[in-house]
C-alpha cells in the first residue's frame, strides 16, 4: 500500500498523550487517527456530516473494523492518513485506511459501515446519491460546482450562509449584514454534488479601476476544506473579466492568514467593524 493510493490524507502530530509506556502510539490510538481521517475525508468530499446524513434519511454505523501494525509511530512524528472508499454493497461501505510517515507504511486498516435508520438502527439501501458521490470522488470528479450571479439567483441560499456565519455564529446585528449593496453586487455561491450551499461572497466596484470583495462565508464544518477558496478565486476571476485592476477587501484579522496565502497583503492597521477587529488588505490583478 502507498501514498499514491490514496487521493485524500488528513496529516496530524502525534501528542504526547498518545503514546504509551513503551514510547510508541498505543495501538488502540490508530482507530482514533482514522475516525479524524474519515471526518477529513467527508470534509473533502464537501458534505457536512450531520446535515448529509439527515438530508439522506439514515446514518453510518461501524459494523467491523481490522487494523493491521507494520511499525511503530512515535511522539512529535508528522503522520499522514490516508482513507478511501474501496466497495459499496447494498447498504455497506467499505473504507481502506492507512498510516504513513512520509513514504512509510506504519499501520493500514479497514473499516465497514452500514447505512440504517437511525431510529431502528436497521440497515437501508446506500442511497444512490451518495454511492454516486463517493463513486466520483475517488474517480478524481470536483466536488463543489460554484456560481456566479445575481442576488435574485442566488440570494436565498446566500443569505442563509451569511446568516449562519455572521449572525448566529459570530453575533453580528442583522441589520448591519444585510445592506442595499446586494442587490447591485455580483454574488458567487459553492454547492456540493448533492445541492447544498456551503459558500458565498460578493463583488462590488470600490473606485474606478477596483473592486470590493465582502461578505465571505464559509459554513463552519466546511472551513479549511478549500471550498472558501474556490470562491475567492471565482471573485477574482469575474474582477479580472470586468478589467479591475485592483481588489481591497475588509478581512477579519482571524481570516487574514487565509487571504495572504491568495495573494493579498495588509495596507493599513487593524480597526473594528461590526466589533469584529478586521483589517484591509489589497492585491493587484
Amino acid at each position: 500500500m502507498r501514498r499514491s493510493d490514496f487521493r485524500f490524507l488528513d496529516r496530524l502530530r502525534v501528542r504526547w498523550a498518545e503514546i504509551d509506556a513503551q514510547r510508541i502510539v498505543f495501538n488502540g490510538h490508530y482507530l482514533m487517527y482514522f475516525d479524524t481521517a474519515t471526518a477529513g475525508y467527508w470534509r473533502a468530499m464537501a458534505l457536512p456530516y450531520a446535515q448529509t446524513m439527515e438530508s439522506l434519511g439514515g446514518d453510518l454505523y461501524v459494523r467491523k473494523a481490522t487494523v493491521e501494525y507494520h511499525g511503530s509511530a512515535h511522539y512529535d512524528d508528522l503522520l499522514d492518513v490516508g482513507m478511501r472508499c474501496e466497495r459499496i454493497g447494498s447498504s455497506s461501505i467499505l473504507l481502506v485506511a492507512a498510516v504513513f510517515r512520509q513514504d512509510e507504511l506504519l499501520v493500514e486498516g479497514e473499516l465497514v459501515y452500514v447505512f440504517a435508520d437511525p431510529a431502528t438502527q436497521t440497515s437501508r439501501p446506500v442511497p444512490a446519491d451518495l454511492r454516486a458521490l463517493m463513486q466520483g470522488f475517488e474517480a478524481g470528479d470536483a466536488m463543489v460546482d460554484v456560481r456566479v450571479g445575481g442576488w435574485d439567483e442566488l440570494g436565498a441560499q446566500a443569505k442563509a450562509i451569511r446568516t449562519a456565519v455572521f449572525v448566529d455564529e459570530q453575533s453580528i446585528p442583522l441589520a448591519l449584514e444585510c445592506d442595499a449593496a446586494d442587490a447591485m453586487a455580483v454574488h458567487a455561491l459553492a454547492r456540493n454534488r448533492l445541492g447544498l450551499a456551503l459558500a458565498t461572497g460578493r463583488l462590488l466596484e470600490h473606485a474606478p479601476g477596483v473592486a470590493r470583495i465582502g461578505r465571505m462565508a464559509v459554513a463552519q464544518t466546511l472551513r479549511g476544506s478549500g471550498v472558501g477558496r474556490a470562491v475567492l478565486d471565482a471573485l477574482l476571476q469575474t474582477a479580472r473579466e470586468r478589467g479591475y485592476r485592483e481588489v481591497v477587501l475588509h478581512a477579519q484579522c482571524s481570516a487574514a492568514g487565509f487571504y495572504r496565502r491568495a495573494g493579498f497583503v495588509a495596507t493599513g492597521p487593524e480597526f473594528e467593524e461590526a466589533g469584529v477587529a478586521h483589517m484591509e488588505m489589497t492585491r493587484a490583478l
